[in-house]
Parts: C-alpha cells; sequence; structure tokens
C-alpha cells in the first residue's frame, strides 16, 4: 500500500474511522475514499456490492460498527449482533467478489473471555465465556474475526483483523446512555459540576481494570501495518498500561474539579 493506493475507510465520521482518515491524510494519501451512512447503508447488499464494484479500493479499513457501552448493549441486544454482522459481512463478502486483496477488519477487546489469563494474548481466543453484558457486540465482532481469517486461509488474501483496546479520544461519543466508561464519567464528573450536585454515582466496586488506548495511536498502528508483510490475521493493539476504575473516576473528579 503505497501515497498512490486507493483506500476505503468506512466510518470516516467516526471516532476510529475520522483518526485513520486523518492520519491517512497527513502522510499524503490522496486517493482516499469513504462515504456517509445515507449516502451507503453498509446494512444494505446491494448497496455495497455496487459501490465496491465501481470504486475497486486497493484496500478497505473497515471503521464502521454499532457501538456503545454496558446499558446500550443490554438495551438492543438484536441491534449490536445484526447490524454488525451485516456491515461486515456484506464489506468482506463485497471485498471478495471483487479481488480487494487488502482488508483491515477493527474488533474490539471484548471477543476475549470474561476471566481471560492476562496480558490477553490473541490465542485465547474462544477458550471460555464471554462477559455477558456486550456478549451480542463480542459474537458480531468475533464472526468477523474468523470470517477474516478464512479468507485469509483459502485465498490467501492480505486480510487482518486488529483488536484494539478500550478506546478515547476525539469524536467520542459521551451520551450517558450509549458512551463507554471514560467519556461516560467525564460527562457525568462535568454535569454535576455544572448543576452543583452533591454527589455522582458509579456503577459498580471500582475495582476493574482497563488498559485505554488514544484512538490517534490506533490510527498510527494501523498505519504501520500498511508497510509490513503481515503473517498472522489477528493481532492486539494496546498500551500495556492499566487503571482501576476507581482510580480513573479519581482523576477525573479532580481534572473537573468536582
Amino acid at each position: 500500500i503505497n501515497k498512490n493506493s486507493k483506500i476505503y475507510i468506512s466510518g470516516h465520521s467516526g471516532m476510529v474511522g475520522s483518526a485513520v482518515l486523518d492520519e491517512f491524510k497527513s502522510n499524503g494519501y490522496k486517493h482516499l475514499i469513504y462515504k456517509s451512512s445515507k449516502e451507503l447503508d453498509l446494512r444494505n447488499q446491494n448497496q455495497v456490492n455496487d459501490f465496491i464494484l465501481k470504486e475497486k479500493p486497493h484496500l478497505i479499513i473497515n471503521a464502521a460498527a454499532v457501538v456503545g457501552g454496558i446499558l446500550a448493549n443490554n438495551k438492543n441486544p438484536y441491534r449490536f449482533l445484526m447490524d454488525n454482522m451485516l456491515i461486515q459481512n456484506n464489506l468482506i463478502n463485497a471485498a471478495l467478489k471483487n479481488n480487494v486483496e487488502n482488508f483491515f477488519f477493527l474488533g474490539s477487546s471484548c471477543v476475549y473471555p470474561k476471566f481471560s489469563k492476562q496480558p490477553i494474548k490473541e490465542e485465547y481466543l474462544l477458550t471460555d465465556s464471554l462477559e455477558q453484558t456486550n456478549q451480542w457486540y463480542a459474537i458480531a465482532k468475533i464472526s468477523g474475526v474468523k470470517l477474516i481469517e478464512s479468507v485469509r486461509k483459502e485465498f490467501g488474501f492480505n486480510y487482518v483483523s486488529f483488536m484494539p483496546t478500550n478506546l478515547y479520544g476525539p469524536n467520542d461519543n459521551f451520551d450517558p446512555e450509549t458512551s463507554h466508561v471514560l467519556p461516560g464519567l467525564i460527562s457525568k464528573f462535568h454535569k454535576a459540576k455544572l448543576n452543583n450536585s452533591k454527589f455522582v454515582e458509579l456503577w459498580g466496586d471500582g475495582t476493574p481494570l482497563r488498559e485505554f488506548l488514544h484512538v490517534n495511536d490506533l490510527s498510527k498502528a494501523l498505519f504501520f501495518a500498511t508497510s509490513k508483510k503481515l503473517n498472522d490475521s489477528i493481532y492486539n493493539v494496546g498500551s500495556e498500561d492499566e487503571v482501576s476504575i476507581k482510580d480513573l473516576a479519581d482523576l477525573i473528579s479532580k481534572k473537573t474539579d468536582f
């Protein structure tokens, strides 16, 4: 993949997609393709097939997904499972049918078992049960990981899955109903400060550990991967630094002065 390669970035307006788009733009890539969900419904197989047939990109980076935190996963299990499978299956199938030889699929660390050995290695996938609250999203992403692996095994194309840990950064979602933990906490403390609230209520006991990664670091990792020969079908992308939810809440408390 070089600066003259045509690259399609799905989900370009989201947190991950926008960071990936900016990364490739800043490195001089000029043939970058992206469409809004109104222009191209990735859940529609015919639309996706027609689009990939017309554009014939050298690389597809699939950053489009239905995402959210624990509450959103629990409230919308069907959507988190079905829509994510439709998006990834349509893109991978259209890419294969049109001989697109390079495909980067983005998953999530939640594909791994709830009580996985630490640090989590790629081979721990499917070795135990999932976290129940986001199993719908995880199962959709696991099916994508296996689809990528099957294309690589059967057809020899450069199809690779990347599993980032908990992401944060510009264009994050701060909605209290659908956000992940870090922006959710920021939003809670910020609103409490503005409203002169007496307390902020948080879920759990604060002991779970999370590994966070800035979305720009993920985009740099994907850009780095375009210049390397990747011998495996799945790679974890993380920071190696963990923080407890309690320590994270304490940090946000201090930063918001609440």
